[in-house]
């Protein structure tokens, strides 16, 4: 009889020492760490009275391969990542709709002529001397805040010296 009472008993057992443990957990379970988008010389052309849009410009490096998609700020009803190309002799401006690569580790200049955030329906206009809060949005990475100065384009120590 003793021998029934304790089988029987078993599986009651079991299953509290079951729900009592910490599931195991296995490296793959663990969350990995995130790439990120380091953002500097953040700046943006002063725009003239009346005008719907203005200009931004950042350096992007990125720790894996990412795209930058877009993003937004306060100033401007949409930021919108654009690039200049010339097309039969004729320079022309197009949004990037499938996102901007960034190469791991690839520094990625936005500068006048070339890529740039363009901010569409300004609230005011960009005044030389404030500053513009620009939030970057990637397509992995997690979105990064910076804060551009409005003036002109800052001084970047590029190596080149002279050349």
């Amino acid at each position: 009889m003793k021998r029934i009472a304790i089988l029987s008993a078993l599986p009651a057992l079991l299953l509290i020492s079951a729900c009592s443990q910490e599931p195991a957990r296995s490296t793959a379970d663990e969350a990995k760490p995130v790439a990120e988008v380091t953002v500097s010389n953040a700046w943006c052309r002063p725009s003239p009275n009346g005008a719907q849009a203005g200009a931004c410009y950042v350096t992007l490096i990125s720790e894996a391969n990412d795209k930058l998609m877009g993003g937004k700020t306060p100033r401007a009803s949409e930021l919108q990542v654009h690039e200049m190309k010339t097309e039969n002799g004729v320079m022309k401006m197009n949004q990037i709709m499938t996102g901007m690569d960034l190469k791991q580790g690839q520094a990625v200049m936005l500068a006048p002529g070339g890529a740039h955030l363009m901010l569409i329906g300004l609230t005011a206009p960009l005044v030389a001397g404030e500053t513009v809060p620009l939030t970057l949005e990637f397509a992995a990475a997690p979105a990064v805040t910076v804060e551009a100065t409005v003036g002109q384009r800052p001084s970047i120590n590029d190596g080149h010296g002279a050349h």
